[in-house]
């Protein structure tokens, strides 16, 4: 008899999310090429504004994070992102036809409140499909979406920019969201209960898993109403807050500013630099495959958050000690790559351990938004150091970030390295716990009746 599950959730759920955040990437990060392919000089934007430009993004980015997530936990995740994909077209496409900065900082701060709610969506989307033994590899696969859509938009940009200019490359990267939705649309479900598509027996599968992993945690820490002032008493929420910001200034300082850091090494056309610019995202391909593999396997989920983490950080700093060798400079840049986003998918594994399924939604919005404040930082202030003492000291700067990051991901508690409690135990925790509640309350009815 053949007992295995079957798999048709991992592409019917992962391909459709990991095709839409292939183009939120895109939208996100096309001005890293438009700058210096000819933006900044048309609009005579300086290497700060640039860096404010890019950053901005991350400070509309904050608004539709709780409510992004909420939504995905008690309503449709599948239509708030149609909805986004719409958003990121329109301002994409009219980022095009902009004639001054306070019109590009205008319309990236809109792309940022348009894209708010995309992560928090679909991690909370994964986990309505994926139990917690898979759950750190869908993670991963989704977060291809990152490398992914550098390899897409380094060399499409590169050629648009040498064909047309950097107009064009807002208006066609644009009109890809609109071809997406479509796509999006008619191919993803929000929970295994509503997807006609999903055979009985993996249905049967999925509803049982998450139902006990859900029984466990509501077992360790029953919540009714869960008000987000509940997230922020979770202190293990507010270290991964505290990881996540100096993580993502990390991520973001080298995404954003990498062609600018290629261009200057290199000294070449746009389209060389774009296709230097594959290799680092091949890179970080390799790896979160790899961490989200191991972290699968031994479990130890703090251990590959802090050594990605420190690789990168290794990584950037040896790309500017080596900064007069292009060829040991260049390695070095695609070695940050490889631990560019390889701590991600430990990472998202975490949040639905330190708290329960009612505050996760809000609690990945919380972590993913206020984490993504890094997202202006790192651009911001890379920009400022550049123009202020050079590109070394603002590279030695994201490192120092990362190495915090780093520090704080070791104060996280055991239990993030902890399975989650099998179903028979989650049934007995949680009436015991019941039997608790029962007898705390008949306590209270006495202590009325003698006082």
């Amino acid at each position: 008899m053949n007992n295995k599950i079957p798999k048709a959730r991992w592409l019917r759920v992962i391909a459709p999310i990991l095709i839409a955040c292939i183009i939120s990437f895109m939208d996100r990060v096309n001005i890293s090429f438009a700058m210096p392919g000819g933006m900044d000089a048309e609009l005579g934007i300086t290497a700060s504004m640039a860096g404010l430009a890019a950053g901005i993004f991350f400070i509309g980015y904050l608004f539709l994070q709780v409510p992004g997530g909420s939504l995905a936990v008690h309503g449709s995740g599948r239509k708030f992102i149609a909805c986004s994909l719409i958003a990121w077209a329109i301002i994409s496409i009219l980022t095009g036809f902009i004639t001054n900065q306070y019109q590009l900082l205008f319309l990236r701060f809109a792309l940022g409140v348009a894209e708010g709610g995309m992560l928090p969506v679909v991690l909370t989307m994964v986990s309505n499909w994926f139990p917690d033994k898979e759950r750190g590899r869908a993670n991963a696969y989704v977060l291809m979406f990152a490398p992914l859509g550098g390899m897409i938009t380094a060399p499409l940009s590169g050629l648009i920019l040498d064909t047309l200019d950097w107009r064009w490359l807002f208006i066609i990267e644009g009109a890809l969201s609109f071809v997406v939705m479509l796509f999006w649309w008619f191919t993803i479900s929000d929970r295994p209960e509503e997807a006609k598509w999903l055979s009985e027996r993996e249905r049967d599968y999925l509803v049982t898993e998450l139902n006990r992993e859900r029984d466990a945690l509501r077992a360790l820490a029953p919540v009714n109403n869960a008000p987000l002032k509940e997230v922020f008493r979770n202190g293990s929420i507010v270290k991964l807050i505290i990881i996540n910001f100096f993580y993502q200034t990390g991520i973001y300082g080298y995404t954003l500013w990498l062609p600018t850091i290629l261009k200057n090494l290199t000294g070449g056309d746009m389209s060389s630099v774009g296709m230097l610019a594959i290799i680092p995202y091949v890179g970080t391909m390799l790896g979160i495959l790899a961490m989200s593999v191991l972290s699968d396997k031994t479990g130890k989920r703090r251990m590959f958050i802090a050594l990605p983490l420190c690789g990168f950080a290794a990584c950037l700093a040896a790309s500017v000690a080596f900064g007069h060798n292009i060829m040991a400079a260049y390695g070095f840049l695609v070695g940050a790559g490889f631990f560019l986003q390889a701590a991600t998918s430990a990472f998202w594994t975490i949040p639905g351990k330190v708290t329960t399924p009612e505050v996760a939604g809000s609690a990945r919005g919380v972590i993913n938004g206020l984490g993504n404040l890094g997202g202006f930082c790192g651009p911001y202030l890379v920009g400022v150091l550049v123009s202020l003492y050079g590109q070394s000291t603002a590279i030695y700067a994201l490192v120092a970030s990362l190495l915090i990051a780093a520090a704080v991901t070791t104060l996280l508690p055991k239990e993030c390295d902890m399975a989650l409690i099998p179903g028979a135990k989650a049934k007995a925790m949680a009436d015991e716990y019941a039997r608790a509640k029962a007898a705390r309350r008949v306590q209270g009815v006495k202590a009325e009746i003698v006082g």
